[in-house]
């Protein structure tokens, strides 16, 4: 997809979203928590800080095993996902970040409603 694309279907991403949660636009860390929060599996429910932290982590590792990245291992006794890291994710520039960023999380969403 076209740098211009992917920011058209972000934003529309984030206006569905804010349709559904409070009228908010949500950033890219809130919309990591969720993309969390739906691989978890558990639904909805209050989470620590901690919690919240392991949550984005997961989306990030969900979201970096499409390009190779990472690998689900299993999950825990209490149902969270561990992912093993296959290869580095190479340093990219803030704005090369956030474009790949915005990719990946488009992707993932097309993915889960298509």
């Amino acid at each position: 997809m076209k740098p211009a694309e992917v920011n058209q279907k972000f934003l529309k991403l984030q206006d569905q979203l804010a349709n559904k949660f409070d009228n908010e636009k949500p950033d890219i860390k809130v919309i990591l928590f969720l993309i969390g929060v739906q691989e978890l599996g558990q639904g909805p429910k209050k989470f620590s800080k901690r919690e919240k932290e392991e949550l984005m982590h997961i989306a990030n590792c969900r979201l970096f095993s499409d390009l190779g990245f990472y690998e689900l291992e299993g999950t825990d006794q209490d149902g969270w996902p561990h992912w093993k890291k296959l290869k580095a994710i190479p340093a990219y520039n803030i704005l090369e970040q956030e474009m790949l960023m915005k990719t990946l999380i488009v992707n993932y969403f097309e993915d889960i409603f298509s």
